[in-house]
């Protein structure tokens, strides 16, 4: 792995509401902020009607900022195109070849998820 890459946190799939959760229109899913919790999990709970299909939407993912998604992505097989759930932040989703989902999160401010 690249040394620039930051682990950043784990995501769990969930059916059941959970405190703090935010809406993310673009994938009709409420997340939590994975910073406020203490092992920096972040639970996502889709709606019914949610594009997201396949292991993004079925397996936890693990989440690792990097200074630039495209390149740092590099071969592995894209799950979810490049997107920004919320202002000032571009995430993907990918599979490795051994078939575990990551995330790829491009800061464009540290403030993100302190707003």
């Amino acid at each position: 792995m690249d040394p620039t890459w930051q682990f950043s946190h784990v995501g769990m799939i969930t059916t059941e509401p959970k405190p703090g959760e935010v809406f993310i229109e673009a994938t009709r899913v409420w997340i939590t902020n994975f910073v406020d919790h203490p092992f920096h999990v972040e639970w996502l709970r889709f709606e019914p009607d949610s594009p997201v299909t396949g292991p993004v939407r079925n397996q936890p993912h693990v989440a690792y900022r990097v200074p630039q998604i495209e390149q740092a992505a590099g071969s592995l097989k894209v799950l979810l195109e490049p997107f920004e759930p919320l202002p000032g932040l571009r995430v993907a989703f990918f599979l490795t070849p051994d078939g575990a989902v990551v995330e790829l999160m491009e800061y464009q401010s540290e403030d993100i998820f302190r707003q």
